[in-house]
């Protein structure tokens, strides 16, 4: 299993930046994706999550109304367009899989929001 993230950067308060997971080693479109965020001192935390097929998703509520997860399972590739980013967004954002009992996790991507 391999999880690339890419798309992370430097934004103002109010931008938007759009995240990327290119995924492979397994059956992509069989399982439910994730996105998750660690900021600097807090624990990581779970911010969007989306089935297989992509019919149904979730948000946590810091991000619900700002943040959308989506797939295209013909490309392996899990996305997290990120709108109205505001400071506290800052973090290190996370791809993630869960197979069987095992989670695997992409090397992450830095999104910083300032001024």
């Amino acid at each position: 299993v391999q999880l690339v993230e890419s798309g992370g950067g430097l934004v103002h308060p109010g931008g938007s930046l759009r995240l990327s997971c290119a995924a492979s080693g397994f059956t992509f479109s069989s399982y439910n994706m994730n996105w998750y965020r660690q900021a600097p001192g807090r624990e990581r935390e779970l911010v969007a999550a989306i089935s297989g097929s992509g019919g149904s998703t979730d948000y946590a509520s810091p991000v619900k109304g700002r943040f959308t997860i989506s797939r295209d399972n013909a490309k392996n590739t899990v996305y997290l367009q990120m709108n109205s980013l505001k400071p506290e967004d800052t973090a290190v954002y996370y791809c993630s899989v869960r197979i069987f009992a095992q989670r695997y996790w992409g090397q992450g991507t830095q999104v910083s929001v300032s001024s």
